[in-house]
């Protein structure tokens, strides 16, 4: 198999943790109801090309999300898989309460930074999101679960434009000073430029909030979310969302398509020396396996010229 030229660049992290969310976030973008045995399978498959932190489902409401409506019966079929965190969106105190019956030591909750984005995916303001979240997370650490704070809408939104990085600074604060462990700063649509990046994650770091809290998650929208990543990197962020095979966007901005592609992510942090413990074969071969099962092909651009160069051989 084709693989980089291992080319070290200086001032980079040694390793990176990907944080994958194609079962969770990419998943859940499906027209059709993916199947749970299928589901459990790909994390199984993921976790065997070395992702130790996989996202697992989501506790919403199932008519909200049917495409995860199955929580319950996907997460028990996990159980095998030791050594592999297993995070789970929650929603609010009952999302929580179902994560915590099953077992889960991991959760997400999940904020915006517009108060547009909000009221379409929250149906409430900003500041009342962080309300119903402050008793989640407070709950949750008394149960020494790890919490991740999502904040969508870092960097752009549909309907209000350019972000201010202020606005997005004080939801970041609220969610780090309510317990979360750590901060994934989304560019739900993919509009983020590496310079915006940079200025977000200093202005971040001047107000508190240190470099190791916090993780990008980034859309490729404009096919920028390579750079951006090397952006974050270059600041020092060692936790990278990706998604298997590009999947995913949002349901709630049509405007956002896939998140960054985690074989293309491996592709490049392979090349800069970067340890992330991922066989980029078996993930490769696990992101054609699902496009098989999904029936088209996938996104990536990784996957795609590594399963021409394997048709060559």
């Amino acid at each position: 198999m084709t693989l980089p030229m291992v080319v070290p660049a200086q001032d980079l992290p040694a390793s990176v943790r990907i944080h994958e969310v194609g079962a969770r976030d990419g998943l859940q973008n499906e027209k059709g109801v993916i199947p749970t045995e299928i589901k459990a399978e790909f994390i199984h498959r993921l976790a065997e090309a070395g992702l130790t932190t996989i996202e697992a489902t989501s506790f919403v409401r199932p008519e909200w999300v049917p495409q995860l409506a199955d929580a319950e019966q996907l997460f028990p079929m996990l159980d095998d898989m030791k050594g592999v965190a297993l995070p789970v969106l929650v929603p609010n105190q009952r999302g929580l309460d179902r994560a915590l019956a099953l077992g889960a030591r991991r959760i997400a909750v999940f904020a915006s930074a517009t108060e547009s984005f909000a009221k379409a995916n929250l149906n409430r303001t900003v500041d009342e999101s962080l309300a119903v979240f402050a008793p989640v997370v407070a709950r949750a650490k008394e149960q020494k679960v790890h919490v991740r704070g999502y904040l969508s809408m870092c960097f752009g939104d549909p309907w209000e434009g350019p972000v201010p990085v202020h606005q997005v600074v004080r939801v970041a604060k609220s969610l780090m000073e309510m317990g979360c462990d750590e901060l994934s700063l989304g560019d739900t649509i993919g509009v983020a430029t590496p310079a915006h990046v940079q200025t977000l994650l200093a202005e971040l770091n001047e107000e508190g909030v240190p470099t190791s809290a916090i993780g990008v998650h980034f859309h490729d929208t404009y096919g920028q979310a390579l750079a951006n990543t090397f952006a974050a990197l270059q600041h020092g962020v060692a936790t990278v969302d990706a998604s298997a095979g590009g999947l995913g966007g949002c349901p709630y901005a049509k405007s956002a398509t896939g998140n960054l592609a985690t074989e293309d992510l491996v592709w490049m942090l392979q090349g800069l020396g970067i340890d992330t413990g991922v066989d980029l074969g078996r993930l490769t071969a696990t992101s054609l396996w699902l496009a098989e099962q999904l029936g088209r092909p996938s996104p990536s651009r990784t996957v795609r010229a590594l399963a021409h160069d394997s048709h060559k051989e």
